[in-house]
């Protein structure tokens, strides 16, 4: 049985895609960039919102005046926002509840700035005394490098063979990977099947209840 359980925030916990895109367009709109059809996102998102911000401007407009003018109307309107859409996935409140109950302890590991995972986690998740909860600090590397994960166990000290890592994308499974922990991957998430393989996903699934499974084990 794994002791403690490790969830990427956007596209495994919560759906968060539909919030994300529309904060992006805004950003763009207020700087002259035209906007990006919501289902476009899913391949923007995952290594921060740096990323995000750079990957949704045309190409060659990646400036840094430009990023850091995205950067603030985006956090303007996501911090007012970010609740408008967003959704846990079906499954995942009573995933986090039986975890719970089973005296699993539980953390948050996301390359979401640090307050915009604070304030997911505490709107959607109230129920659960989180061991950790990291979004992206600054100075410190978003995922795949392992920094979050290490600062998880330094927060929650537990032998990384009792460590689970749930995510949805390639970068998770990597961060798992250089962490020495075992991953799954997720297939309700932003990114495909075929690149939680190609990253070496150690299990893929396709419900909470194979993750809880994997848990109890």
């Amino acid at each position: 049985m794994k002791k403690l359980v490790i969830f990427d925030l956007d596209g495994t916990l919560l759906n968060t895609i539909e919030d994300l895109g529309e904060a992006t367009n805004y950003a763009l709109a207020r700087i002259g960039f035209p906007s990006h059809p919501l289902n476009s996102y899913n391949m923007m998102v995952g290594n921060g919102v740096g990323k995000l911000l750079a990957r949704a401007l045309p190409s060659g407009h990646d400036t840094e005046e430009n990023l850091s003018q995205m950067r603030y109307y985006f956090t303007e309107y996501y911090e007012q926002h970010c609740t408008d859409h967003s959704k846990p996935y079906p499954g995942i409140v009573s995933l986090l509840e039986s975890l719970r109950d089973a005296g699993v302890k539980l953390a948050v590991a996301s390359n979401k700035y640090q307050a915009a995972v604070e304030m997911l986690v505490k709107h959607y998740f109230p129920m659960v005394e989180w061991a950790a909860v990291e979004g992206q600090k600054e100075g410190i590397p978003t995922k795949p490098d392992p920094s979050i994960v290490f600062e998880i166990l330094t927060k929650c000290p537990t032998p990384k063979a009792d460590v689970l890592y749930v995510g949805d994308s390639g970068v998770d499974m990597e961060t798992a990977r250089r962490a020495c922990v075992d991953s799954v991957g997720v297939t309700w998430g932003f990114r495909s099947i075929s690149e939680l393989k190609a990253y070496h996903a150690d299990l893929i699934v396709n419900t909470c209840e194979d993750i809880l499974n994997q848990v109890m084990k």
